[in-house]
């Protein structure tokens, strides 16, 4: 028996899911859920093999979701997006069905998963297409049981700590599993700019500029933390701050 879990909020194309799935009796569907924060819970609770995933959801997306799994299972994606393609095979999915899909495209789908076997690579920055990154507004990570989404306009500045990022805003310091470098990938550059190697900082955070030691300059922020700016990011702030 192959678990399937269905996480989509539209009752249609649930439907036509569950009518194409009594082809194949041997996939079991096990739970719909309607959102992201649902879907958690039930692969937490079944440990799928396979799940069939809307992008566009409320609450939290499905490529948020899968962010927050540490051992993520196998996914079609099923969307009316076509944009979110790209997105979609970075995040190691099966297959990737554009609403609304046939049943012969479906079954094409199931042939992927049953040549691929039943689970995928665990995610890690799965941010790495291009057609999407500009809509990203948030960053969601999962703090003990809790899910936290913090966006883009709260944070003052991120900080790289190895594998992980510091994450700073009012509310206090956060981690993330991600990189700086794919960070910066999705980060308005009118808004953020990367000073350091170790360091993007929020544009409207910035209050004064100072020379430090010999060619090497710090930020001064709004919160009174002091950032270093490297060379190359001296020259993107010159750049942006007319300086």
């Amino acid at each position: 028996m192959i678990k399937t879990l269905i996480i989509d909020d539209e009752p249609l194309a649930t439907e036509l899911v569950l009518e194409y799935l009594t082809h194949f009796p041997d996939f079991k569907v096990l739970k719909i859920c309607h959102d992201g924060f649902e879907g958690i819970k039930a692969i937490q609770e079944h440990d799928p093999d396979l799940i069939f995933l809307d992008v566009q959801m409320p609450k939290i997306t499905g490529f948020e979701m899968l962010e927050l799994l540490e051992n993520p299972p196998a996914v079609i994606f099923t969307t009316a997006y076509d944009e979110f393609a790209i997105k979609a095979f970075d995040a190691h999915a099966v297959d990737y069905l554009l609403k609304p899909f046939s049943k012969e495209r479906f079954e094409k789908a199931i042939s992927k998963f049953r040549q691929m076997g039943n689970k995928i690579e665990p995610q890690q920055d799965s941010y790495g297409g291009n057609l999407i990154q500009s809509q990203s507004q948030r960053i969601v990570l999962k703090i003990k049981n809790e899910i936290k989404i913090i966006p883009f306009h709260e944070v003052k500045f991120f900080e790289a700590n190895d594998d992980y990022i510091n994450i700073y805003t009012d509310e206090g310091k956060f981690l993330k599993n991600k990189t700086l470098i794919s960070l910066e990938r999705i980060l308005d550059p009118v808004l953020f700019v990367r000073v350091h190697r170790s360091y993007i900082v929020k544009i409207g955070e910035i209050t004064k500029v100072e020379p430090y030691e010999k060619n090497s300059y710090i930020l001064k922020l709004r919160s009174g933390a002091t950032i270093p700016v490297s060379k190359t990011g001296f020259s993107r702030l010159k750049a942006i701050l007319g300086i």
